[in-house]
């Protein structure tokens, strides 16, 4: 029988709670459940009025995996939707997740969250500006960590704040809050940087995305600025062997994994460290719901 629990005063089943989803580990459905629960007061603040899309791994990151932006068959009422319009279907709506029952009923479903850069109370205007720092081999995490040191100083140039966070997977995450901005001048900013971090950098970074130009080098991906596109949301499990997190680092510890005698497996964060590092240091990425962290574009 399917477990119902009840959340919020809202009635949830949940289920297939002993099916192992991270192999490596054993972790099953219940502990990933268990893991959003504890995390809910920190995840849920990256997700409020942001349309959400989502990564379905209902069977592990061995199984089928598929994006979708509609919502799931079977959404419940109570879930909130929004209007999204995409040129395919005018009319399209996304799910917004706005409480813990909306998130318990999602992380039901097996998947990784990805939001834009904007809230669906502003559609196309962008409150972060983001840089996805994706290595190629035999580069790694550590080469990206250069990137990010190097970009935050030239972000601080134009008066504008990053804070960074793993991928999840191989790569860095550098989300900066800016001043309510239109996603196109956001990405024309953001595209500018990459190019100038690539002729600063050259045998470091590439912006451009051709598998080609990326052996050894970050690729400075500036495209998930533009208004269509999502990024894996902080604290959010990723599909992987692993039950490894989109994890908010500080500064020190890039640092530390950018020097020589760095370790890039001190971010190689999983799914159970997180809570001590909540404990720690609270959500690192506080600072991008201050509106006085929020710097404008020049």
């Amino acid at each position: 029988m399917t477990p119902i629990t009840e959340v919020e005063g809202r009635r949830l089943a949940l289920s297939n709670l002993d099916k192992v989803l991270h192999p490596l580990t054993g972790t099953t459905k219940g502990e990933v459940l268990h893991y959003y629960a504890t995390v809910g007061p920190v995840i849920l603040p990256h997700l409020r009025d942001r349309p959400v899309s989502f990564l379905r791994y209902p069977d592990g990151p061995d199984g089928q995996l598929f994006f979708t932006k509609n919502p799931p068959p079977g959404t419940p009422s109570w879930v909130r939707t929004t209007p999204v319009p995409r040129s395919e279907d005018p009319r399209a709506r996304q799910v917004v997740i706005e409480d813990l029952s909306s998130l318990m009923w999602a992380a039901n479903l097996v998947v990784e969250f990805h939001t834009p850069q904007w809230r669906a109370s502003s559609p196309a205007v962008a409150d972060r500006l983001v840089f996805d720092l994706d290595p190629g081999p035999p580069a790694g995490v550590a080469a990206c960590c250069r990137v990010a040191l190097h970009l935050r100083e030239r972000l601080a140039a134009d008066g504008l704040e990053a804070f960074a966070k793993t991928s999840g997977s191989k790569g860095l995450h550098l989300l900066v809050p800016v001043e309510p901005t239109p996603s196109r001048d956001v990405s024309a900013y953001a595209k500018r940087l990459a190019v100038e971090a690539e002729a600063e950098l050259p045998g470091l970074v590439t912006h451009r995305m051709a598998k080609a130009l990326r052996p050894g080098k970050v690729f400075v991906d500036h495209s998930q600025n533009a208004a269509a596109k999502t990024t894996a949301t902080p604290y959010t499990l990723r599909a992987r062997a692993l039950p490894a997190v989109s994890a908010p680092v500080t500064w020190e510890e890039v640092e530390g994994c950018a020097a020589p005698a760095g370790d890039p497996e001190e971010l190689a964060l999983l799914m159970g460290d997180i809570a001590p590092r909540l404990e720690r240091y609270g959500d690192l990425m506080a600072p991008l719901f201050a509106p006085a962290r929020a710097g404008a574009l020049p």
